[in-house]
């Protein structure tokens, strides 16, 4: 039986997956094609990557469902499916954790502008992440994981409407750009403002991932800044570089031996969790798994053990 996550982070540095889009387009998934109905569609090939990053060490697999919010889902007219999506990414992934990891139910930003900048109401966005949420839990995710938010308003509303519909543990990250005074997200929230929100919000666990034009010593800088304004455990996933087109194929030129080299730091600057965001894969994280074992066996102490 796993133990619960927020005891096991006070004691652990535990290891996340990486990515799970550009993953599934190494796998087949067509440009622009929505990811959430391959939960359905190719149900193997959801579990045969969570298993992936299962072997490859994480403790922490990510539910295939970032953009499987009804708001998302109606750019594809698959609104109406929004609960079927979300149960069978939660299944797949409780399948393939086989009780050796936690499932994390990701949620991403709705896909528009809250008013008054757009035209979307905060209770309407409220009540589709708590939807969502309430999805993922029914399908056996063990916590719920907001992704790649922007928006302090945003993240405020995801993580109210996830403790709203159940959640006992709520993971949130912002995503982050160089900006002149530093780092800000595209709304323009500090590392201090959105550690502040995301604290006030009521999540168990901040951080950061994304982020295509940042090294991963940018990464370390943010998690840094976190730290200065929360004591609460600290996430990292950081990108593999940023996308380029080489013919037909999007690729990430940041391999699995640059960024390993750089987890111990990662670790150092205040991350209690650590894995990977778009670009990564298995390999990514099989080698943070290696570089976190050789910090545990340098440091001492039993609380860098990845095991559950």
């Amino acid at each position: 039986m796993k133990p619960d996550i927020l005891e096991s982070l006070q004691t652990h540095v535990l290891l996340s997956d990486g990515s799970i889009g550009t993953e599934l387009q190494r796998m087949g998934l067509e440009a622009g094609a929505n990811a959430e109905l391959w939960n359905v569609d190719h149900p193997d090939s959801i579990k045969s990557l969570h298993r992936a990053y299962l072997e490859a060490g994480a403790r922490l697999l990510t539910t295939n469902s970032f953009r499987g919010n009804r708001l998302a889902l109606s750019q594809y007219g698959l609104e109406e499916r929004a609960d079927e999506l979300n149960r069978a990414a939660a299944a797949l992934a409780r399948e393939a954790a086989a009780g050796e990891a936690w499932v994390m139910g990701s949620i991403g930003p709705f896909g528009g502008f809250l008013e008054p900048l757009g035209e979307t109401r905060a209770e309407e966005v409220f009540d589709v992440f708590k939807k969502q949420a309430r999805s993922l839990l029914a399908g056996g995710a063990d916590l719920i994981i907001i992704e790649t938010m922007t928006s302090a308003e945003e993240v405020d509303l995801a993580i109210r409407a996830a403790r709203e519909a159940g959640a006992a543990v709520i993971f949130a990250m912002m995503t982050f750009a160089k900006a002149r005074d530093g780092f800000r997200t595209l709304m323009g929230v500090s590392p201090q403002q959105a550690a502040e929100a995301m604290d006030h919000a009521g999540a168990d666990v901040i951080g950061c991932n994304c982020g295509t034009e940042l090294e991963m010593e940018d990464h370390e800088h943010i998690v840094r800044a976190l730290r200065n304004f929360t004591s609460k455990p600290i996430i990292v996933q950081p990108n593999a570089g940023q996308p380029e087109l080489v013919g037909t194929e999007i690729v990430y030129r940041r391999t699995p031996e640059s960024m390993a080299r750089k987890v111990a730091n990662l670790v150092r600057s205040g991350a209690s969790i650590v894995g990977g965001c778009c670009g990564t894969t298995p390999e990514h994280i099989r080698l943070f798994n290696e570089e976190l074992k050789k910090l545990g066996a340098a440091t001492g102490p039993a609380d860098m053990r990845l095991d559950l």
